[in-house]
């Protein structure tokens, strides 16, 4: 995959550069989100021993027996454990596909915004898990690196497009925003992979922008273009990977593409592989109307949304309904 189609974008020019400079960084960003939805940012200012040490500790949880992890089960879109074969990405696409080969422990938006029925969809409190307490303090600092960058990014977004820079952050005075901490583990844990089952299947976000702290391996990450199809997607160990989501692609009318990835399963040459990933997704305040931005902006005029009728149906899509037979 080419350094054109998902550059490394620095955010150093961006934040303190000239006219001439933040301009350049704008036009590159329009430029990568058209052809593949995705970039790598440097100089977005997370201390890499942060997530590196949420890893270290995620890790004690995700390899206690199941037994202990099960009392904080919960479906797509809750706050607690993702078991394996809660989700099924591909479904989002609807693709039926054999459940992800992944658990997850999630997070998600939790200052209460004073309206009942949202609160209790949206805006419901963490679970933490006892058994690493030391979780809690590590994910709360990442989580507020998180929102700054995010909205940050946002900025940067707004202007790629021409527009006022807090045309979208105008609608992200209380946003709604989710934390998975993906475990990959290996074929000893997920047995062997069934045809047309991945870690991830293929599949876009959902939101605005997501932030995505990753390790490289040979069941990672990969990304889907017109041009080149499935591709590795290209790492860089200083770097952010950032993809926009369903939501933005329609607020820009089609401009720019939702990053469509999977994550390969485990590798029949390193079958013990085990990797780690912090995925941030961001979206915008609770039932933001979603208007598709009129040309030459935008070159398609989507319907309006209801931003979070439409996650919520996004998030059904991939749930794998209890007691659902999983073996092929």
């Amino acid at each position: 995959m080419t350094g054109s189609q998902v550059p490394v974008i620095d955010l150093g020019p961006w934040r303190s550069g000239g006219p001439e400079e933040r301009a350049r960084t704008a036009a590159r960003v329009d430029e990568a989100l058209r052809a593949a939805g995705f970039l790598l940012v440097t100089g977005h200012g997370v201390d890499p021993a942060l997530p590196a040490r949420i890893r270290d500790t995620a890790r004690t949880f995700f390899r206690l027996p199941a037994a202990l992890k099960e009392p904080y089960a919960v479906t797509v879109g809750g706050r607690g454990w993702l078991g394996p074969g809660a989700e099924a990405n591909s479904y989002a696409e609807g693709a039926a596909s054999p459940p992800d080969l992944k658990e997850s422990w999630s997070f998600a938006a939790d200052e209460p915004t004073g309206n009942a029925a949202v609160d209790a969809e949206w805006f419901r409190p963490n679970t933490w898990p006892a058994e690493v307490p030391e979780l809690g303090p590590l994910v709360t600092q990442y989580l507020a690196r998180m929102r700054a960058l995010s909205d940050e990014l946002l900025e940067l977004l707004a202007t790629a497009l021409g527009l006022d820079q807090d045309h979208f952050t105008r609608h992200t005075g209380h946003p709604t925003w989710g934390l998975n901490l993906n475990w990959y583990p290996g074929t000893e844990t997920v047995g062997t992979p069934l045809p047309g089952q991945f870690r991830i299947g293929a599949h876009t976000d959902f939101g605005t922008v997501t932030v995505l702290d990753r390790q490289l391996g040979s069941g990672g990450l990969q990304i889907h273009t017109d041009a080149e199809g499935w591709q590795d997607a290209p790492y860089d160990p200083a770097a952010l990977t950032v993809n926009i989501g369903d939501l933005m692609a329609r607020w820009t009318g089609d401009r720019w593409r939702a990053g469509r990835h999977r994550v390969l399963p485990p590798p029949a040459d390193a079958p013990a592989e085990e990797l780690i990933s912090l995925v941030y997704f961001y979206e915008c305040d609770a039932h933001t109307r979603v208007e598709s931005l009129p040309a030459p902006i935008g070159r398609v005029v989507h319907d309006p949304v209801d931003s979070h009728t439409y996650l919520r149906e996004k998030l059904r899509a991939i749930s794998v309904p209890a007691g659902t037979d999983t073996s092929e």
